[in-house]
């Protein structure tokens, strides 16, 4: 079974990513492989920190991690849009780059010891921004997006070139990809200007992708939308991002969600609201009134005297939890629906039972009225 990840990097379950930076760094340095040459459990130290690194540093992995364990991070996206991890040197360089201007190999004093580059880069990460309806997120949904992204090219398998002898080192930056020069107790390090940071020249160029092993091509992906969606999340799709330079890693496709906006329901978190005509007769003599759900049709029973703006909850028939668990409650506030045209037998009738009911049977203008004496000297 693989290691617990706060246990890895020695931090608690409550520790802030300060804390989880901070043991990240000091571990990574003791176990690095430039530091440890010849040392395989050293490698392996060095990679589980990186994968324990990039799953509690991303809020997102880690509260996949915290709910499922290492199941969040298999399957492809599974249930917390997880997938492979990258490159653990990649890793440490993206936290070590930033104080030390430019990675890992100038922090350990630079020069042949440094971790080579074989001219493969990775893929870039590609944002797609999807629209759903209300519906499709209550019940999920698979999508079959169309993006243009940069795939591995076929005719070269992702070398750049025509023959296997067309690849060598640079010579110029000896594979590296980077060239330096002291300054004072550091090196100073820059891309190469022969060989552009991939540390290969290539002598003959595939005539499809012209040295860049990858082409831009239209491509469907089929994604699958879990229930409970809203808008603002994203969806991970690992892999399906730009195919990496010369056979690099491909990156990964983040989906980032909108919801529209119902003709009828209006939504806050796992709830429901909607406004319903309630017929003048129901809301006095009371009755059953239906009322739209995202399931069809439902009915709830209107007591007798009813007022216009109360009410009612519908029980677990608004938006499923993206946690799992029971759905929302769906709130229906009824509005006493006031006939427009009545006819003159009609309007003597309501005007007989207006005087017969009088003011007793009238009891929101009358708690109105007590409260306003002083507007109306009454």
């Amino acid at each position: 079974m693989p290691r617990d990840y706060y246990e890895i990097l020695g931090v608690s379950k409550s520790a802030d990513a300060t804390e989880i930076k901070k043991a990240y760094r000091k571990l990574a340095v003791k176990f690095h492989p430039d530091k440890n040459p010849g040392d395989p459990t050293a490698e392996d130290k060095f990679k589980e920190l990186g994968q324990a690194y990039e799953a509690l540093s991303d809020p997102d992995k880690r509260a996949a991690y915290d709910r499922y364990g290492h199941d969040a991070f298999s399957g492809g996206m599974g249930r917390g849009g997880g997938g492979g991890f990258h490159d653990p040197a990649d890793i440490f360089s993206q936290v070590f780059g930033g104080a030390f201007g430019g990675g890992f190999e100038e922090f350990f004093g630079g020069g042949g010891g440094g971790r080579k580059k074989s001219g493969q880069q990775r893929g870039s990460d590609l944002r797609y921004d999807l629209e759903i309806t209300l519906e499709e997120a209550a019940k999920g949904v698979e999508k079959e997006l169309e993006i243009e992204r940069n795939v591995p090219c076929g005719k070269c398998n992702s070398t750049g070139s025509k023959g296997s002898g067309g690849v060598k080192t640079c010579s110029t930056c000896g594979g590296r990809g980077v060239v330096g020069r002291q300054a004072g107790i550091f090196i100073q390090q820059s891309t190469c200007p022969e060989c552009r940071g991939s540390g290969q020249i290539i002598s003959d160029p595939c005539s499809d992708c012209h040295g860049d092993g990858r082409l831009e091509r239209n491509t469907r992906i089929k994604l699958r939308i879990p229930a409970g969606v809203e808008t603002g999340v994203r969806l991970r799709s690992t892999g399906n991002g730009d195919a990496g330079v010369r056979g690099g890693t491909s990156g990964d496709l983040y989906a980032f969600l909108h919801v529209e906006e119902h003709d009828v329901f209006e939504r806050e978190g796992t709830t429901l609201f909607c406004d319903v005509p309630l017929p003048f007769a129901t809301a006095a003599l009371g009755g059953e009134l239906k009322v739209p759900t995202l399931d069809g049709q439902s009915s709830i029973k209107i007591p007798k005297g009813t007022q216009g703006g109360t009410t009612f909850r519908v029980r677990e028939k608004g938006m499923p939890s993206l946690q799992g668990g029971l759905k929302g409650d769906l709130n229906v506030t009824v509005q006493v629906e006031v006939p427009t045209k009545l006819n003159k037998d009609q309007e003597e009738k309501l005007t007989d039972f207006s005087e017969s009911i009088g003011e007793k049977n009238s009891p929101v203008s009358q708690g109105f009225f007590e409260k306003a004496k002083r507007f109306f000297d009454l």
